[in-house]
């Protein structure tokens, strides 16, 4: 019995250690895809805005790049925050 459950729990805990550094990385994307998908609508009625976040966004894609996911997961939660205060209050991001 102990053959078998010492083992189990060292491949449960370790797939526990893993899980957070694939869900940060998928975080990352799902964030990224967000706020393009946000620009891609926003953009049309304020093309001020695509330009004003760019250089946040290629910093959090160039963090995405270098395998840096929370800081990337950092960034674009800023950056969804700030594109969802623009769209509640009817175009007064971050102001």
């Amino acid at each position: 019995m102990t053959r078998f459950a010492l083992p189990a729990i060292a491949f449960c805990a370790s797939a526990l250690l893993a899980a957070p550094t694939f869900a940060a990385g998928d975080l990352c994307s799902a964030n990224l895809q967000k706020i393009h998908d946000t620009l891609a609508t926003t953009a049309q009625t304020n093309p001020a805005l695509d330009k004003t976040m760019r250089g946040e966004i290629t910093l959090a894609e160039n963090d995405h790049k270098a395998g840096k996911e929370k800081d990337c997961v950092a960034r674009t939660g800023k950056i969804i925050t700030q594109l969802d205060n623009y769209t509640k209050k009817g175009g007064a991001a971050g102001n």
